[in-house]
């Protein structure tokens, strides 16, 4: 379909090139129309795609006359044909993702985000929320205010937008009966008060009739309210405030096509920044001035929020992507350690103490998330009590980073407040989050440096340190043949200490059971006690199921290049389960024992582990001189 051709005045007929700059300095409001399913979102962005065409029809033969030097024809458009267009896409799964689309009247260009009305796409509403100034929060007359309403209106609070219009959509089918409209307001003011949304602008609609689409219609004498699109092009945006806010630009990548120019690009997301300004690049902590400010145009007086440029300092200092560049004297805060809102977005549901990538501004780190301490029922806004989090829950957690890493509050700054989660196994984005504050204790806890470090301690025992880790299901030989590489390595005088999961259960993790959260903390605690004993400058053996490869990998990445061993002690179920020593896998059969590993558990077997060791080919004792020769060549 040939795109519709929007409103435009005298200057195209007496100066196109005129007109085509006014138009490019329109400024642009983001909006998402978003509500319940079949609350009418797709008709009603056809019907604003349709009427700011329609209502400006008189001036089209001028755009038509001028249409060779523009190279558009003007076209009538027939919204039905538009709205079947929506409905066959929807009809085909298109638009359970974010349709965006893109409009112009005489006074301002629009962006909007068709967000898909189902429960199991919040994740995707979300995502359109994220970006826009404004939310069209749709109602069905017929029915109400319902759970999805809600939950909406909560995300659209949550993600910082304060502009909000509450279309009660199909007036017509109500009979565009006033008391009908009144209650549903009324109905919605009271739980928009209940979570803090101070104001929004309520209009009766009819998406597919047009009603108080472009201007009041007949139909409602009794509303004496904006018709939507007039409010669309006059609504303030509060464009001003970031530029009055402190300078921060994330580094998105290091401009150096020469030896003579080192730049550093990003977007501004807050303030202004002039050549001579005084910086700050975190978490570094170094300062520099700003030598030049560059852009596609060439160089630059000032840059402000918003836009893309090139930075160049005064002083080589280390900056690289992923730092935050700062005005000096107003720093942000840098913690590892934050409270914030969770909105669960995957069908897996979040596992606590797991690893998974953080992505914040420009930066990528490594996280967890604590268990939630409560999940928010969005129909009463209860604070209920819950160990995880499920496929479009909200909660609120606290998370730390592998890092310290510069931040704002969510309320402060999006961009610097904003994240996701991403797994590390799938790469699928599983949440979306708003940082509320770093926690007390990541400001007052500080690293004590020693004198005498690692190396020292190694040094002293003549041996390299190491994690020998040994992975595979309960009865393969985990703990046998660890058993005997101590004794082996002892007879060697290499200094060691044996972990075996067993063990560990009956103090350090005794609080601990054999959900999929109890088994992450588990290895957490273990990779942490190895990790120490690492740097004391031992050789430490473990014997864990560990069933999860991002258990695993997060242990490795506590440790030093190289010094993580990942043994798979490679024995089949059926033969580990023909061993059944302490009678685990019968107790499992029967039902008696939950959550057992090859089971009703999973487990991940290694990808590439360093060692592997297969059962059923070599005994115990050649087992262990095999790990002995590849640890100690």
């Amino acid at each position: 379909m040939t795109d519709p051709v929007y409103k435009t005045d005298a200057l195209i007929a007496q100066d196109i090139d005129a007109y085509l700059e006014a138009h490019q300095h329109k400024t642009m409001l983001r909006f998402i129309t978003c509500g319940s399913v079949d609350d009418g979102k797709s008709t009603l962005i056809g019907r604003l795609l349709y009427d700011s065409k329609m209502i400006f029809e008189d001036q089209l033969a001028a755009l038509e006359a001028d249409s060779k030097r523009v190279g558009t024809q003007g076209q009538e458009i027939d919204f039905a044909l538009l709205v079947d267009g929506l409905a066959a896409e929807r009809e085909q799964g298109i638009t359970i993702d974010v349709a965006y689309r893109f409009f112009a009247t005489e006074k301002r260009k629009f962006i909007v985000a068709d967000t898909p009305g189902h429960e199991q796409y919040t994740r995707n509403m979300v995502t359109g929320a994220s970006t826009a100034d404004l939310a069209v929060i749709l109602i069905d007359a017929r029915k109400g205010v319902l759970t999805q309403t809600r939950r909406h209106s909560y995300l659209v609070h949550q993600l910082g937008i304060r502009n909000i219009v509450l279309a009660v959509n199909k007036m017509d089918l109500v009979g565009y009966d006033q008391a009908t409209f009144d209650a549903i307001v009324a109905d919605y003011r009271a739980f928009a008060t209940s979570i803090g949304i101070e104001d929004f602008v309520a209009m009766p609609i009819s998406g597919f009739k047009g009603d108080n689409i472009t201007a009041l219609s007949e139909n409602t004498p009794w509303y004496a309210g904006p018709a939507l699109l007039p409010h669309l092009e006059t609504v303030e945006l509060d464009a001003t405030s970031d530029q009055a806010r402190p300078f921060r630009m994330p580094v998105q990548w290091v401009n150096r096509p020469n030896l003579d120019f080192r730049g550093f690009a990003g977007l501004i997301a807050s303030g202004s920044v002039r050549p001579g300004d005084e910086v700050r690049v975190l978490p570094s902590g170094k300062t520099s001035t700003v030598a030049r400010i560059v852009s596609l145009g060439g160089d630059r007086d000032e840059a402000v929020a918003g836009e893309s440029v090139t930075i160049t300092l005064a002083d080589e200092i280390d900056c690289s992507r992923g730092q935050v560049i700062v005005a000096a004297k107003e720093p942000l805060e840098v913690a590892d350690q934050f409270e914030a809102t969770v909105v669960w977005m995957d069908e897996t549901e979040m596992v606590p103490g797991r690893a998974y990538w953080l992505k914040i501004g420009t930066q990528t780190v490594s996280a967890t998330v604590q268990h939630p301490k409560f999940q928010i029922n969005v129909n009463t806004m209860e604070h209920l009590a819950a160990k995880t989090l499920d496929l479009n829950a909200i909660g609120v957690a606290n998370i730390t980073t592998d890092r310290a890493i510069p931040f704002a509050p969510y309320a402060e700054n999006r961009d610097l407040g904003g994240f996701i989660l991403i797994d590390k196994m799938t790469n699928h984005t599983v949440a979306a989050g708003m940082i509320h504050f770093a926690l007390r204790r990541a400001q007052n806890i500080h690293w004590q440096a020693t004198d005498l470090g690692r190396d020292h301690h190694a040094g002293m025992k003549n041996q390299k340190p190491a994690v020998l880790w040994m992975t595979g299901l309960s009865g393969s030989g985990k703990s046998t043949i660890a058993n005997i590489v101590e004794k082996k390595l002892a007879r060697m005088n290499r200094h060691t200490f044996l972990l075996d999961g067993d063990n560990v259960r009956h103090g350090l993790n005794k609080d601990l059971g054999f959900t999929d959260a109890d088994r992450v903390e588990n290895i957490r605690r273990v990779g942490e006690v190895a990790k120490l004993m690492t740097d004391a400058g031992l050789i430490v053996i473990t014997a864990f199921i560990s069933p999860f490869r991002a258990e695993r990998d997060m242990v490795r990445a506590m440790m030093q290049p190289g010094e993580f061993v990942e043994v798979f002690i490679d024995t089949p179920l059926s033969v580990a389960e023909g061993r059944d020593v302490k009678g685990l896998y019968a107790k499992a059969r029967s039902g008696a024992l939950k959550n057992f590993t090859g089971i009703d558990s999973p487990y991940e077997a290694p990808d590439s582990p360093e060692i592997r060791i297969d059962t059923t080919q070599m005994t115990p004792e050649e087992a262990a001189d095999l790990i002995i020769a590849k640890l100690i060549p």
